[in-house]
Parts: structure tokens; sequence; C-alpha cells
């Protein structure tokens, strides 16, 4: 996790399980989208993988490895809600943009970091997998929410109980990632998208991230009352009336972020 100007920057780094994640590094994660959460100087989050690849899903080799440490009877109903479950409320919640760029390979939780996060460049070739079935258990982490409400009900099916492989080209086609580019534009593109979210009204950008989750899930009118509460917030800040001045210009506006 490392600051860079307005942008937090998060690097999954295990190229040897092609970066599954362990316990230790959800933590990481966890604790960074709260920071990203109360940190003002974060206008936007970044997410990538290292060595080739973004992410294998969560380490079960390492947690079923034989003569390890086996948890008692309850340990999945006991550690998720304050581990993984954790993480992808975060994702969806964070007041912030949070990018997720893909390279190689998105298993599993590492696909649903992928629905879970604002926007997803990724190669064209990159491998998007549900694997769970193919495996003999189910989804976790937020796969069968997600899916059914990105792709409807019969492609969701097709993903997760048939554990259809699909490409960057083919997710963008099923409305799953934001862009599918050749492998040596992935991060000139990231890059860009970073850039103009970094420089946009960030409080207006994260009101607006907060409308879209929460009418996936409320009665309209509770949603028209969410849409006064943003606009009542979001008219207060510095970002709506540099908005307001540079329309009057006739210039690009200069957002602080504030």
């Amino acid at each position: 996790m490392v600051l860079d100007g307005p942008v937090l920057r998060c690097t999954l780094d295990r190229p040897e399980t092609r970066n599954a994640l362990d316990d230790t590094m959800v933590a990481g994660l966890v604790r960074a989208l709260e920071a990203a959460g109360t940190d003002e100087r974060v206008r936007v989050v970044v997410l990538r993988g290292t060595g080739g690849t973004f992410c294998a899903g969560a380490d079960l080799v390492a947690r079923n490895a034989p003569g390890g440490h086996r948890p008692r009877a309850g340990s999945i109903q006991r550690r998720l809600p304050v581990q993984v479950h954790r993480l992808m409320t975060l994702l969806c919640t964070v007041q912030v943009p949070v990018v997720v760029e893909v390279e190689g390979a998105a298993v599993g939780l590492g696909f649903h970091l992928v629905l879970a996060a604002d926007f997803c460049v990724a190669t064209d070739g990159a491998e998007f997998w549900e694997p769970f079935v193919a495996r003999g258990f189910t989804p976790d982490s937020g796969g069968s929410w997600f899916l059914p409400r990105l792709v409807g009900a019969a492609r969701a099916r097709e993903l997760v109980m048939l554990g259809r492989r699909i490409t960057g080209a083919e997710a963008v086609g099923l409305g799953l990632i934001h862009r599918a580019v050749p492998p040596e534009e992935l991060h000139a593109t990231t890059d860009a998208l970073v850039a103009e979210l970094a420089g946009g009204p960030t409080v207006a950008l994260g009101l607006a991230k907060w409308l879209l989750f929460q009418g996936a899930g409320v009665p309209f009118e509770q949603q028209l009352a969410n849409e006064a509460f943003a606009l009542e917030l979001s008219a207060r800040s510095e970002d709506f009336r540099e908005g307001l001045a540079a329309w009057r210009d006739r210039r690009p506006p200069d957002f602080t972020g504030r």
C-alpha cells in the first residue's frame, strides 16, 4: 500500500501463488480501504497484481495443506464476516473510486474483487473464471449477488454452474468490466483513467457511487430521498462551486476533491 499523491496504490505481491489471497493480504486490503475512507488525501484507489497475473482467488491450498493447522468446525462462518465479507463491503461502499487492473487471471475471489470495484481495465486476453462448482463447493465473497445483477440470471448460471471461462474482451461485451485493451496499452490506459478520477469532484463521485450501490436494493421512493440527501451534501462542496464557475467561464474545472 503506497500513497502516491491522491492515489492509494495497492499491489497483490505473491507471484509464487499467482497472488492468491491469504488472511494477511485480506487484512491488509481491509486496512487500506478503511484508510481510504478516512484519509482526505485519497481521491482514488488502484489495485493491481504482480508477476503477470491479477489474483488466483483465495489461497485454499495453504489453508488445507496436509499436516498444517486445521481450524475447528465453524471456522468459515466465523472468519468470513470479519475478513473477506468486510473487504467486499468496503470495495462497494468506500466513497472514493476503486480501479482494478487485470492481466493474466482473475479467479474466484479475484474475479469478485473486479465485480465489486467501480472500474476494471484488463488485457483482451485476461481470463475471468468462477472455479467453485468445478472444485466441488459454492461461490463466496458476493459472486452470486454480483453476477445476476450484472449479466442476468441465464449468464450467471453459465458462469457459476458451468464454470465458463471468459476473456477480457468477452467481459466487456457482457458488461462486467470497463475496458479491455492490448497488453502493451494496459498500464497507460489504467493510469489515464486513474488520473481522470483523481482530478474529479471527489465528494460528488463518492456520493454518486453510494447512490448507485444503494439503488440496487431500495424502493424508488427511498432512492429519491437518497438522491436528495446526496445532492444536499455535494452542493455544499467546494468542487460544486468550482464546477459552476467553470461552466460560467467556459473553462475546464479545477477540482480539488473538497
